[in-house]
């Protein structure tokens, strides 16, 4: 005779598993990030402190990156993810997968005040972004995107990887992705 096992604990064991893989892959890609000097390692707990790196770097001129993306590409991927709050994202995780591995992830990243991801993945199922070379329109769509979700009154669509998020802690999300981002640029000397 089978034994049953409880819904219950299946789930926790499922979580508990995603939590412990979360921990993990935030740790050790933090491990790899934080030994490469060219990662300035910026840290943006809202959109205005990010807004403050933008205009810095916008003002300098020329930038040196460590980047694959451009300096446009990554300016409009960022706009992107902002974007994608308020209208919805084109693909997500799975639920479990949200409540479980990516809500662990995002807390560790908040806990660390610091997220680390690959600066070259898309947001799954956008449109390409391999056309953007001029980075004054993507930089105006990023600014647009911020005052947008700024003035956003409607509900927030679930992140692709993190779930459901309310808007003081899509604020966060947002402000650590553009802080991993920002990080691989700085203005030449």
């Amino acid at each position: 005779m089978q034994k049953k096992i409880d819904p219950t604990r299946r789930s926790f064991v499922i979580a508990a598993a995603g939590v412990t893989t979360a921990l993990t892959v935030a740790g050790a890609t933090s491990g790899c990030q934080a030994d490469s000097g060219a990662d300035r390692q910026l840290r943006f707990a809202t959109l205005a402190a990010a807004e403050d790196e933008l205009a810095r770097l916008a003002q300098a001129g020329e930038l040196a990156s460590s980047a694959v993306w451009t300096w446009a590409r990554t300016l409009a991927h960022c706009a992107q993810s902002i974007e994608f709050s308020m209208s919805g994202y084109p693909q997500s995780k799975s639920e479990l997968f949200q409540r479980s591995v990516g809500a662990a992830a995002l807390g560790v990243f908040a806990w660390r005040g610091r997220m680390t991801h690959d600066l070259a993945e898309p947001i799954p199922g956008a449109p390409s972004l391999e056309a953007v070379a001029d980075p004054a329109p993507a930089l105006e769509r990023l600014r647009a995107a911020i005052l947008a979700f700024r003035a956003w009154s409607g509900p927030l669509r679930p992140h692709f990887a993190y779930g459901p998020l309310d808007k003081k802690e899509y604020e966060l999300a947002h402000a650590m992705h553009l802080a991993n981002h920002l990080s691989a640029f700085r203005a030449k000397s």
